[in-house]
């Protein structure tokens, strides 16, 4: 069932046409790959992030400071994630938005490292991107706080 998280990120992102909104809704078709499979597809540095939960270093990503137009993808299958519009400066070392393209990541609850956070995921290969917290700026007030490693980034219209 769409959120209104969901639909505040269509409508943020400049709209959508109902049969875009509808499939944003539904979220992208399941890609399920062997390990075997992962591991021939990553870097291991992307293996150990997307497929074992790790994080890059802070302040490491090639990615903390683009600021072209464009999309940032998920590393492993090239599931568009973020919007360049939805991309701000967090100061935490991380490439971070405040809004995912429609329903391209899901969420759960990570209870590692003795903490309670919401790690966040591509909902088509459940690559593991970072975690999303509610420190964000308006307009949703979140912070998506992603693993540059995880991400791949297409420049263009955002």
């Amino acid at each position: 069932m769409p959120t209104r998280r969901d639909f505040l990120g269509l409508v943020l992102l400049g709209g959508a046409s109902f049969a875009f909104a509808q499939a944003a809704a539904a979220g992208p078709a399941r890609l399920t790959l062997s390990e075997a499979e992962w591991r021939r597809r990553l870097t291991p540095a992307r293996f150990a992030i997307l497929r074992g939960a790790g994080t890059e270093p802070a302040f490491t990503s090639s990615l903390l400071h683009e600021q072209r137009a464009g999309r940032f993808t998920c590393a492993g299958c090239g599931t568009a994630l973020f919007s360049s519009r939805t991309k701000y400066d967090s100061g935490t070392g991380w490439p971070s938005f405040w809004a995912p393209i429609g329903r391209s990541v899901r969420t759960s609850r990570d209870t590692s490292l003795g903490m309670t956070r919401t790690a966040v995921a591509c909902a088509r290969c459940e690559g593991h991107l970072g975690h999303v917290f509610d420190d964000g700026p308006k307009p949703t007030g979140l912070r998506y706080c992603i693993n540059g490693l995880a991400l791949a980034f297409t420049p263009g219209t955002a």
